[in-house]
């Protein structure tokens, strides 16, 4: 694998992760835009109201908690039928009539194409280096990834 394939697929992953947290604890569903890069990523989300820099480091603790258990990455693929049933398909394709689903352990499970790692404990440790309001209802989650 490349540096800049494992980088995106170490990033995606913890993409994933940092979904699972920013909606199970600011309901925020999933990211509204998202940036993958070997210097740094980011992430939006819409939110109610600003995050502060101890829900910052609630977060930060919560995604390295995830990355940490080394739980397995799997893929599996189901019918687009099945998947409109089950699934949040707004960034999937209408031509696509067979889904990939990426799962997480019990964390993450959802449509996506992209590249992952095959255990959360390659990703690596998570830091958000900055996050601000993008707009008065996004916040912009910049971070990367150390090894």
């Amino acid at each position: 694998m490349s540096e800049f394939i494992d980088i995106l697929a170490r990033s995606h992953a913890a993409e994933h992760i940092l979904n699972a947290i920013m909606q199970r604890d600011f309901g925020t569903g999933r990211s509204v835009e998202a940036h993958f890069g070997k210097k740094k990523s980011k992430c939006d989300y819409v939110v109610d109201h600003p995050l502060t820099q101890e829900d910052l480091a609630k977060i930060e603790a919560a995604v390295n908690a995830e990355i940490e258990a080394d739980h397995p990455v799997t893929t599996f693929e189901i019918s687009r039928e099945e998947a409109d049933a089950q699934y949040d398909m707004g960034k999937v394709p209408d031509s696509a009539k067979i889904i990939r689903i990426v799962q997480i352990g019990d964390l993450d499970v959802i449509p996506c194409v992209g590249q992952h790692v095959e255990h959360t404990s390659q990703i690596g440790r998570f830091v958000i280096r900055s996050a601000d309001m993008k707009d008065p209802h996004t916040i912009r989650i910049r971070f990367v990834l150390e090894q």
